[in-house]
């Protein structure tokens, strides 16, 4: 039993909801197709050149209704083959964001595009947290320095 009588105050955190663009939306990249998506990242270099062949980096494009690109969020960093991935911190990053869509981006160091039964997992996992929240995921693009491979143009979500 608490011994507070009901005369004192209760002390809390105040939890605060906001947002501040600094991006017209008529100025955000627009984001249709897994070529103009693997554009963007090569010519913004959101992967880094001088280690997209040395480590696995994971990150996750936020897009509006209108598929425009309201940021990139760096989820994760591996090694050389792989890298951890928190679908919880996927979601919580689209829902903070107040995206309607995403698009998982992450690389294969070795330059073989084609998906792993981890990466297959993974992305049926984060289908589905998705279909929770109404969050449409757009694509999962696995890249390379000189190429990418798209779930999507493959009719894999």
């Amino acid at each position: 039993m608490n011994d507070k009588t009901s005369s004192e105050a209760l002390t809390v955190c105040e939890v605060k909801i906001s947002y501040r663009p600094a991006v017209k939306p008529s100025e955000r990249p627009l984001l249709n197709n897994s070529s103009g998506i693997y554009k963007l990242l090569v010519e913004n270099e959101v992967f880094d050149p001088s280690t997209i062949e040395y480590r696995e980096f994971f990150k996750v494009l936020l897009l509006n209704s209108a598929n425009r690109l309201l940021g990139i969020t760096h989820l994760s960093e591996g090694c050389i083959d792989q890298t951890i991935v928190d679908i919880r911190h996927i979601m919580q990053a689209a829902i903070l964001a107040n995206a309607t869509g995403i698009v998982l981006c992450h690389n294969h160091p070795s330059g073989n595009l084609q998906p792993s039964p981890p990466d297959d997992s993974m992305t049926e996992n984060v289908r589905k947290a998705c279909n929770i929240f109404s969050i449409r995921l757009t694509d999962h693009l696995i890249i390379s320095s000189e190429n990418y491979y798209s779930y999507a143009d493959e009719g894999r979500l």
